[in-house]
């Protein structure tokens, strides 16, 4: 028996409700799985059905429509939100929490519908998007209903959604020129951190006053909750040291924290009083940008590729059971897997396929040794189901080389001795491969944040970055070479 007895890739959204409508509470949505596929292997849910709605087009519409709202659909992942021009000037927070979700290639599959849905407290954009008084819609085979978020949420992982529905859009205003907003968020570490607190602000200023204000907390309380006594305590007041004191006081009175293994009740406390302290000193700066990069400059590890889903044809079915046969390219042969249809992408390459350079670590998407390319962009293998796979181009560790040449950046890491026992190279070699297709000159810091996602044991880091700089000098001197060499010829 596989993880799933069933996995249908709907082509619409009408036939994606239909499957829900049929199979009810036995069927789950997937989009980016980067949650779900988790929770499968936990068994925390034990769904039978997956309806897999990636390859439906239009659904990663990220807009400023006519109504005057921003609009996401169900499939903007969080990397998308995090680069979009359109966040960035008018929805920061949102583009913050996103840009501090997991690590590049997880970006590129999660997304925001998934993280909502998902309905943990410490789920980074929901917590923006209370500080944006956002909307929810949701669609069923009965019709459409619109849910402000501040009522979506019943409990821990718990929401107001039928089983028969489909979260289809996200949608709020986009903050005005008066308006600043910004999100911050405590981890135990830099990157692939679940919040141990985090904070979204949004202020209203009419000159030095604050008009309006909202603030919202996550990781401190069942739901994520706003902080209305402080919100109270700031409007009509100048944006000072007292107000922001007072301010950041009582939104820690507000939060109603538990002990866990990442921190105590208390320390949440002192958290949400330091970070909303340090959220509102940036906006009294008008500093709200924080860390986070400029679009252009995101090391995204999308490559060539705009990250778009590719379409299929009609509903395709795969049963775990079944032998509908999962048809792909890998490494530029075509191929056609039987009996993979219950079990994820990791599993498919290395045990019906062979192709072991894809490795088999956290399977939760934290190591990043089993990343690969999917039709252009680098994604975790591990939290990608097998059938998702079907009508893609798929390149592994293995096809990176030409021959027996092998690829610049594989070249650098024998020649800076970047390697040690080997088990995490496959995945560095993959993210640093697409990065230099993506930016062929990066930055050390943009090196850092494309490989924030893969961890090594033994290295120590500095000699892949060295690596990785390596290769990006090879690559431009090669480049330089074959335009020499055609300027030669055309003389």
């Amino acid at each position: 028996m596989g993880l799933w007895e069933a996995y249908y890739t709907a082509t619409s959204v009408e036939e994606a409700v239909r499957l829900l409508a049929e199979y009810g509470e036995r069927a789950r949505i997937v989009a980016g799985g980067t949650d779900l596929l988790i929770e499968i292997e936990h068994q925390t849910r034990t769904p039978a059905v997956l309806i897999d709605i990636t390859r439906i087009g239009g659904l990663d519409e990220l807009r400023l429509r006519d109504d005057g709202l921003i609009h996401l659909g169900p499939m903007v992942t969080h990397a998308q939100a995090a680069a979009s021009p359109l966040l960035q000037e008018h929805a920061l927070p949102l583009a913050q929490a996103c840009w501090g979700v997991g690590a590049p290639a997880l970006r590129n599959r999660g997304t925001l519908a998934g993280n909502l849905v998902t309905a943990s407290p410490a789920n980074d954009t929901i917590t923006a998007l209370r500080a944006l008084d956002a909307h929810v819609t949701l669609r069923s085979a009965h019709g459409e209903r619109q849910v402000p978020l501040a009522d979506f949420y019943t409990g821990v992982r718990r929401t107001i959604m039928e089983p028969e529905e489909l979260l289809v859009g996200i949608s709020f205003k986009p903050l005005k020129e008066s308006y600043q907003g910004i999100y911050l968020k405590l981890g135990l570490r830099r990157v692939l951190a679940i919040a141990v607190t985090n904070v979204a602000i949004v202020l209203g200023l009419e000159g030095e006053r604050v008009s309006e204000a909202r603030l919202a907390l996550g990781s401190v309380a069942p739901t994520i909750i706003r902080a209305p006594e402080a919100e109270a305590a700031l409007h009509g007041q100048p944006l000072d040291e007292a107000h922001i004191a007072q301010a950041a006081e009582l939104a820690a009175q507000a939060a109603r924290p538990i002990d866990d293994v990442r921190g105590s009740a208390w320390f949440r406390k002192e958290e949400v009083a330091a970070l909303v302290r340090r959220g509102l000193q940036a906006l009294a700066r008008h500093e709200p940008r924080l860390d986070l990069p400029q679009p252009e400059t995101m090391p995204l590890l999308w490559g060539k590729s705009r990250c778009r889903p590719r379409l299929a044809g009609p509903t395709i079915a795969h049963h775990s059971e079944g032998e509908e046969p999962i048809q792909f390219t890998v490494n530029g042969e075509n191929v056609a897997v039987r009996g993979a249809n219950g079990t994820t992408l990791l599993h498919l390459l290395r045990d019906d396929l062979g192709l072991t350079g894809t490795k088999v670590g956290c399977e939760e998407g934290e190591c990043g040794a089993c990343t690969v390319w999917m039709d252009g962009v680098a994604v975790l293998a591990c939290l990608t189901p097998a059938p998702r796979a079907h009508g893609t181009n798929i390149v592994t560790i293995e096809g990176l080389s030409k021959g027996e040449s092998r690829h610049p950046v594989q070249e650098a890491f024998v020649e800076e001795d970047a390697v040690q026992c080997g088990y995490c190279t496959p995945g560095f070699v993959m993210s640093a491969a697409k990065l230099l297709e993506e930016r062929p000159h990066p930055s050390r810091e943009q090196i850092v944040a494309a490989l924030s996602g893969n961890l090594c044991r033994c290295t120590g880091y500095y000699k892949i970055i060295t690596a990785v700089e390596n290769a990006s000098r090879q690559l431009s001197e090669k480049r330089a070479d074959a335009s020499d060499e055609t300027h030669s010829a055309d003389s």
